[in-house]
């Protein structure tokens, strides 16, 4: 996967700007003390991560896709096809929703941000995350 496409970003949790920095504090979705802690700036090019208050309100919509998509997908390829009980399914996809909540919470933010950020490099966003 090349380092500077979006998707790249987005699976490792790196900065949209230069693509080397941590986007979230740590790595692992699943550490519930610090699954939401973002970086404020990028560790690596300075960038800001939260360039402005109730930026990633948008990131909800992004997360509400995600889900729509699992749940759709589970409910049309266990019951549609494979023609499950609808109760089975239900009982199997409310656990599934829960444990998928910190990744889907982490990626939503990561798809929202590379929306609105692009990439530009380490030196050009050092240069631009400095000047004032």
């Amino acid at each position: 996967m090349p380092e500077k496409s979006k998707i790249y970003s987005i699976a490792f949790n790196k900065c949209p700007c230069c693509h080397e920095g941590n986007f979230f504090e740590t790595n692992n979705p699943y550490n519930l003390k610090k699954f939401a802690h973002m970086n404020k700036y990028c560790p690596v090019c300075g960038t800001n991560l939260e360039p402005e208050q109730g930026f990633y309100t948008g990131a909800m919509y992004v997360s509400y896709a995600l889900y729509v998509a699992l749940i759709v997908t589970t409910f049309v390829g266990f019951v549609v096809i494979l023609e499950v009980d609808v109760d089975t399914v239900l009982k199997f996809l409310v656990p599934v929703l829960i444990v998928v909540l910190p990744p889907f919470f982490r990626f939503a933010r990561l798809i929202w941000a590379n929306m609105f950020m692009s990439y530009k490099g380490v030196e050009a966003s050092t240069k631009s995350a400095f000047k004032k």
